[in-house]
């Protein structure tokens, strides 16, 4: 899979509230009620994640989860990328 251009990338981010792009990285905050909210969420994110055979760096503290989606391999964004921030926001 190829690596997305900054261009694109930036293209990507419009449609995608909420992200950013770094360190070769999308990256979003969410924040909810609590921590059992905060680990539900992830549950809901894992069947797509392996699905998709795709995962997300995750990071949990108490009721906030950040979520970091790189194509490792290629050593940065790919479409895979989008297509993961799109499944984490459905499934917040």
């Amino acid at each position: 899979m190829a690596l997305l251009t900054r261009a694109e990338i930036e293209t990507a981010l419009r449609d995608l509230p909420g992200w950013s792009y770094e360190r070769n990285s999308l990256t979003k905050l969410y924040t909810f009620a609590g921590f059992p909210e905060a680990v539900a969420f992830v549950n809901r994110l894992v069947p797509g994640s392996e699905a998709t055979d795709h995962h997300p760096d995750l990071a949990i503290s108490y009721r906030r989860v950040t979520v970091m989606f790189s194509t490792h391999s290629t050593g940065g964004v790919t479409e895979k990328d989008i297509a993961g921030a799109r499944l984490a926001d459905q499934c917040a």
